[in-house]
């Protein structure tokens, strides 16, 4: 099985160190993501192989489907994975612009639903729906926007939170965008078996994953439907292991225990079961001390939880050489994810260390489509050949 290799697009701005914040809390980076560095990034991206970037939604990013259309020109073949909530847009102009996007990209449009985890930021949006309710509001918005997308008839929908009536669209996407989706909780599955075209968790130990794939995969049996899988992950790669643990080390030396203290009480407030279990993997950072050596929050071989100190949404981050990165995306891979979604600190120059040491090794494996035209061999610069032992950076 060949799987998907997807980057990150950090609407917030982007750093060498852990950016506190996100999922409803303020999140900013100390290099803006202007228009022009939001260009390297979908450049960097596409260089080095990755299919699609996801782009962000909510109070503490920049608007994503402005940013992402504003990349279309930048770009020549690179995807765009845009975050959009249901019931901050009407259904039939969320077709209506996802099938505009899809027209001038050529195809490059695919969308990740968030239904939203925090009531305090949904309020901010005008949205005051419990979290049940706003489950049960996706699965009419999703069910509208795919009968717009395919049927030759207007549509008129009346439903407990939607409504609409001879709702028709004057071009329809092709082809029609997947629709990527998450959620740990139960409404989510549910919402996720009839509706999502892949269903995508957060980096959680192989045994967990697993067990959730196949909860996700009866759910959709029963509506009669197969999914695509994919996992969300940071990932710190180098030459060596002992390289990548340094690393891990100087973002860990970042942080202070006031920081991540507070940003645990903020995530504590999580209504997001998702989020919950991010925090249960490092014990809600109460063991944190200033010094803590990286290595304590190794939650798994290679898996580790320091991204999530700090940072609401996906908490971990693979460490350890390109080849113990590589294996540990096979042994994902083998559970049945296709789709990964990369990212790393700063996300400019580790999308070069990833493709350049990862990738080929992914290639050599047989697990990427297009590993006959990827170089079989981790790139290394011709100009230091031959000059000993030299760490890379």
């Amino acid at each position: 099985m060949s799987i998907h290799l997807h980057w990150f697009l950090t609407t917030y701005g982007d750093s060498r160190n852990l950016i506190a914040g996100g999922h409803g809390s303020t999140m900013r980076g100390d290099r803006p993501a202007d228009l022009r560095y939001l260009i390297q990034l979908a450049q960097a991206a596409e260089i080095n192989g990755f299919e699609a970037v996801l782009t962000p939604t909510g109070q503490w990013c920049e608007d994503a489907w402005l940013s992402t259309a504003m990349l279309l020109d930048a770009t020549q073949s690179l995807k765009f994975l845009v975050a959009l909530r249901p019931g901050l847009i009407s259904p039939t102009l969320a077709a209506q612009m996802a099938a505009t996007f899809q027209w001038q990209s050529q195809g490059r449009l695919l969308l990740n639903v968030v239904t939203g985890g925090e009531s305090i930021e949904q309020r901010a949006f005008g949205d005051f729906l419990t979290k049940e309710a706003r489950y049960e509001r996706c699965a009419e918005f999703l069910d509208i926007v795919r009968r717009l997308w395919t049927s030759e008839d207007p549509v008129t929908f009346t439903g407990e939170h939607l409504r609409v009536e001879q709702a028709s669209l004057a071009r329809r996407p092709e082809p029609l965008p997947a629709v990527f989706f998450g959620g740990s909780s139960a409404e989510a599955g549910r919402v996720a078996a009839r509706f999502a075209d892949t269903y995508l968790t957060w980096g959680e130990p192989p045994e967990q994953v697993s067990d959730k794939l196949d909860r996700i995969r009866g759910l959709a049996s029963a509506q009669g439907r197969v999914l695509g899988y994919g996992i969300r992950l940071h990932v710190i790669s180098r030459d060596t292991s002992e390289q990548a643990w340094a690393e891990a080390n100087r973002l860990l030396s970042g942080l202070d225990p006031h920081t991540v203290a507070a940003a645990q009480r903020s995530l504590a407030r999580s209504e997001s079961e998702g989020q919950q279990r991010m925090r249960q993997l490092h014990g809600g950072g109460g063991d944190f001390t200033a010094g803590a050596d990286a290595r304590s929050l190794e939650i798994y071989p290679n898996l580790w939880s320091g991204v999530g100190l700090v940072r609401g949404g996906a908490g971990t981050a693979l460490v350890g050489s390109h080849q113990e990165v590589a294996d540990r995306i096979a042994e994902y891979a083998a559970l049945g994810l296709q789709h990964f979604i990369l990212s790393g600190y700063p996300h400019l120059e580790e999308a070069y260390t990833f493709g350049e040491g990862v990738r080929p090794l992914l290639a050599q494996r047989g697990l990427l489509e297009d590993n006959a035209a990827t170089p079989t061999e981790p790139v290394r610069s011709a100009f230091l050949s031959g000059l000993g032992d030299v760490s890379a950076s």
